[in-house]
């Protein structure tokens, strides 16, 4: 019988270093991606990649102003991701609201509805700022700290709660209804295109 606790550091030396991104750009903060990812700053040495597809990804950064309709959105694709998965926030916005704190739709506490391991302050933070923020994430994953992934599961009910009461009891249900009948009919266009 194989002992995994022994390799837990090579894997998460592994992990630390083979992360595939999901962003969810919602406002001015994707303006800082396109220099991370490019020649100035290649995020890429650090193995890091962008890759649209939540279940393939690990590290899910959230950037810009979160409303009520984004955040369903979050929540969804936070849950779509394999574990272990991990969250950075990125500037103030996802934190506190930023510059829309005031705003009747804009949430302040994104970290009441998922787990935030690493967050970034900052408005817009600079591409160094978020290459701290990306180090400082790659640091917890070594040292298992980043448990955000595990504290969802445990703590289930308090994010379900909260949650709950921003869209009301069976939101996931009434969401997934609504998505039904396009994806039949997207079913029948597919199965008659091949007739």
């Amino acid at each position: 019988m194989v002992d995994w606790r022994l390799y837990e550091p090579l894997i998460n030396f592994a992990r630390k270093r083979s992360m595939w991104i999901v962003a969810f750009c919602t406002g001015c903060g994707g303006i800082e991606m396109p220099p991370l990812m490019t020649s100035r700053y290649d995020l890429e040495r650090f193995g890091m990649m962008p890759n649209p597809a939540p279940r393939m990804a690990d590290l899910f950064l959230i950037t810009g102003y979160v409303t009520p309709k984004t955040l369903k959105r979050i929540i969804i694709t936070y849950e779509m991701q394999p574990d272990p998965k991990y969250v950075l926030a990125h500037g103030s916005c996802p934190l506190n609201g930023g510059i829309y704190w005031d705003a009747y739709n804009a949430i302040k506490h994104l970290d009441k509805y998922i787990p935030v391991d690493v967050a970034i302050a900052g408005c817009m933070p600079r591409p160094e700022a978020v290459m701290d923020g990306i180090k400082k994430m790659m640091e917890l994953i070594e040292t298992g700290k980043a448990d955000g992934w595990k504290r969802y599961k445990e703590n289930y009910e308090y994010y379900k709660k909260n949650q709950d009461e921003l869209f009301g009891e069976g939101w996931r249900e009434r969401t997934a209804r609504r998505w039904i009948p396009w994806l039949m009919n997207k079913k029948k266009e597919i199965g008659g295109g091949k007739q």
